[in-house]
């Protein structure tokens, strides 16, 4: 996340004032030179997925693959995150929705797993760019709403018709709804992407003005509270992404409620 301070957070220009550039962090780069990316070009976001599925792997299979009674720290950090995302959606979605844990479990691992790569000095944060959010947001989006009409019918419709609400407000009302509802991917993935890149950025102000002796206590102390900060931001904001997961598979399944 924070890549040579001397050379890409502060430099001196020609006013004699401090240059920051906060935004840099977040530039996709090829991984092996050149200018040009394509949809095939190995990138320092495909490197970060990539070690980020590979950190899961080695928490939840090589972390568990024994299983022992006295469990071991990577186990019993397995076990915590297992039992906490199976009881959000068994209290959320019902024991009708405990079928889908295996996928509600993976966007929490990798989001939650990005996050804190994200936070290791020279990282890329690659939940901090709207292309993955987004595609992790439509993927839900999708989903649920598939799922709402295979097991519903036309009855999933019911979600926008609020029939307890007066009769000559359930046209607008179904309006309304219906706007929220194709709004939820946008919301979804702006709010996790968001929130991350601006904790970033600002670190990374912060790293800026630490060149200047006169304030460089100052900006330690600023940036090592941000940091303490960010590592909740990180957890805060995978559970978010996941319990409004959970709530709009509840609305698949219970439409009526």
């Amino acid at each position: 996340m924070e890549e040579e301070a001397a050379h890409d957070v502060a430099a001196h220009g020609a006013s004699g004032g401090i240059q920051i550039h906060p935004m840099d962090q977040f530039i996709v780069r090829p991984l092996f030179g050149g200018d040009e990316i394509h949809w095939y070009t190995p990138t320092n976001v495909t490197l970060w997925m990539a070690l980020t599925v590979l950190a899961i792997a080695l928490l939840l299979v090589f972390g568990t693959r024994g299983r022992n009674v006295v469990p071991s720290r990577g186990q019993s950090v397995a076990e915590l995150a297992y039992g906490f995302v199976y009881k959000m959606v068994e209290d959320v979605t019902g024991k009708e929705g405990l079928k889908y844990f295996p996928y509600i479990m993976t966007l929490f691992m990798f989001i939650v797993t990005a996050n804190m790569l994200g936070l290791i000095p020279a990282a890329f944060t690659v939940t901090s760019h709207i292309a993955v959010t987004a595609v992790l947001a439509l993927a839900v989006f999708f989903t649920v709403t598939i799922l709402g009409f295979v097991k519903n019918g036309t009855g999933f419709l019911s979600l926008f018709w609020v029939a307890s609400a007066p009769l000559a407000l359930r046209p607008v009302l179904a309006i309304i709804e219906l706007i929220s509802y194709f709004i939820r991917p946008v919301s979804h993935s702006i709010r996790l992407a968001g929130n991350l890149m601006a904790g970033h950025a600002v670190m990374k102000v912060f790293a800026g003005f630490a060149a200047a002796a006169a304030i460089a206590p100052f900006s330690i102390l600023a940036i090592t509270a941000i940091y303490g900060l960010e590592l909740l931001v990180a957890f805060i904001q995978a559970y978010i992404f996941t319990i409004l997961t959970c709530v709009y598979l509840k609305d698949a399944l219970h439409p009526h409620h």
